[in-house]
């Protein structure tokens, strides 16, 4: 069932005058790419880390995957863990961020990966593959990113092989007032200030908890994922809701 949703995501890093949604967030991620990696620990204390692992764990409940795309991949942690958790498996990471794959190399090459670990160029909604290629295909983080998220979704449906799985890891909103006040203080003043000062781009931290407020979460993306063609096999919040994961299965 076709969703009929506008769902290209409004908000966007610096405003309605400088481009398009994907090429204003390929430069937001090139321009912050050189401490990416320091801020993602700094300003999340390192829980960004068992998410990851969480996530995978879920994941291996329901595909051993041989071949996996992570699709906005930025600067490989997610397509790292992969490669760790699945030794035999071949990987792949897209992002539309030369700045972050530079830095994914780097952290690859580090870690003697490079015959199963290859980064390229791409683009979420029209990824450069074939249809039914891969086992597997995980998103961290990235899904609010899409320009278009039907687009996302179907194209991930796409390369998916009929079984494979989709994860989904995404920030939400936590459902207790007291904890979702306390993070919309953190998100909206705390993170700008500091993101922004070791960055040198405080729109690229106050996109953040602005692009995580609209996305639509919980039993709202479940919808998007069943309109792309995908099952829902499980979903489950995180951290009080900070975060949640979706597992979804190609019929």
């Amino acid at each position: 069932m076709k969703n009929n949703t506008n769902t290209s995501i409004s908000i966007l890093p610096y405003g309605q005058n400088e481009g398009t949604k994907k090429n204003q967030v390929a430069k937001m991620f090139d321009g912050i790419s050189h401490r990416y990696d320091l801020l993602n620990r700094l300003l999340s204390a390192g829980i960004d880390l068992r998410w990851r692992k969480e996530a995978l764990r879920l994941l291996a409940k329901h595909v051993q995957p041989v071949q996996i795309l992570d699709v906005a991949t930025g600067t490989a942690d997610l397509a790292l863990a992969l490669a760790n958790r699945w030794p035999l498996a071949s990987v792949v990471g897209v992002d539309i961020s030369e700045g972050m794959l530079s830095m994914g190399r780097r952290k690859i090459q580090s870690a003697g990966l490079e015959s199963r670990l290859e980064l390229r160029t791409g683009d979420a909604e029209n990824l450069p593959f074939e249809r039914e290629t891969y086992d597997a295909v995980t998103v961290a983080f990235g899904v609010r990113n899409f320009e278009n998220l039907d687009k996302g979704l179907e194209e991930i449906a796409r390369v998916l092989r009929s079984g494979g799985v989709l994860m989904v890891l995404e920030f939400s909103q936590p459902r207790s007032w007291i904890i979702r006040t306390a993070m919309n203080f953190y998100s909206r003043t705390l993170m700008p200030t500091l993101g922004g000062w070791l960055s040198n781009d405080r729109a690229a931290y106050t996109y953040l908890p602005e692009s995580v407020a609209v996305f639509p979460e919980s039993s709202a993306f479940e919808k998007y994922l069943k309109a792309g063609g995908l099952e829902v096999l499980e979903t489950k919040r995180l951290s009080m809701g900070i975060a949640s994961i979706y597992l979804a299965k190609k019929k």
